[in-house]
């Protein structure tokens, strides 16, 4: 792709660099923002800058969070004894979609996948079984992707719970094996939370 202008190359490179975004992509996307009047682009690039400067975690569940604590932890109205354990924010988003879940969160940040690196050291586990031991009667869902990678993480985490009087249990397997939970429709993920099982019967199935 040749470019008559330096200026549009770099603006193309950096929009390819986007997950998903190729170089025909960014270039269209490139192309709106020239049209687009001055003060758009600068708010659209403003919100960006602000994002990265600002964000922050939710030192509770570890989403994503303008303050110390999400909106969905500090949600009075949810019931923090019923604890959503996911692998990214977009499965929060997913869920939440449904409105059919008024527990809270816990984002682990990625699954044990020994093969890409991934340890149960890199996630959020530790912070996990603390929280639960803080809290009277409470229940774990799991909420993982239906794989390999997903199932063993639940077993790794559930042996890290057995000491604790908690209720754990993952969602139905309205997702098919090997599905990812933000692609799958609303109604199919509420009903996979509305019907969980027990994880021992779904390790002894999986």
């Amino acid at each position: 792709m040749i470019f008559s202008s330096a200026l549009l190359e770099n603006a193309v490179n950096e929009f390819a660099k986007l997950p998903g975004i190729g170089k025909k992509t960014a270039l269209r996307l490139v192309l709106h923002l020239i049209r687009r009047e001055e003060s758009e682009v600068n708010q659209f690039s403003d919100a960006i800058a602000a994002l990265r400067r600002e964000i922050r975690f939710c030192a509770s569940c570890h989403n994503i969070s303008d303050t110390p604590s999400c909106t969905i932890c500090a949600n009075p109205l949810r019931n923090h004894a019923l604890i959503c354990v996911v692998e990214n924010i977009r499965d929060v988003i997913a869920i939440e979609s449904t409105q059919q879940f008024n527990g809270v969160y816990h984002v682990l940040g990625g699954i044990i996948s020994p093969l890409d690196g991934v340890g149960p050291d890199k996630l959020q586990i530790d912070s996990l079984v603390e929280r639960v031991t803080n809290i009277q009667q409470a229940e774990i869902i799991f909420a993982l992707n239906p794989n390999i990678q997903g199932d063993t993480t639940i077993y790794y985490i559930g042996r890290k719970l057995t000491h604790l009087p908690v209720k754990i249990t993952t969602i139905a397997r309205g997702i098919a094996f090997g599905g990812e939970l933000e692609y799958a429709d609303e109604l199919t993920l509420a009903k996979s939370i509305s019907n969980r099982i027990p994880v021992e019967h779904y390790i002894q199935s999986s």
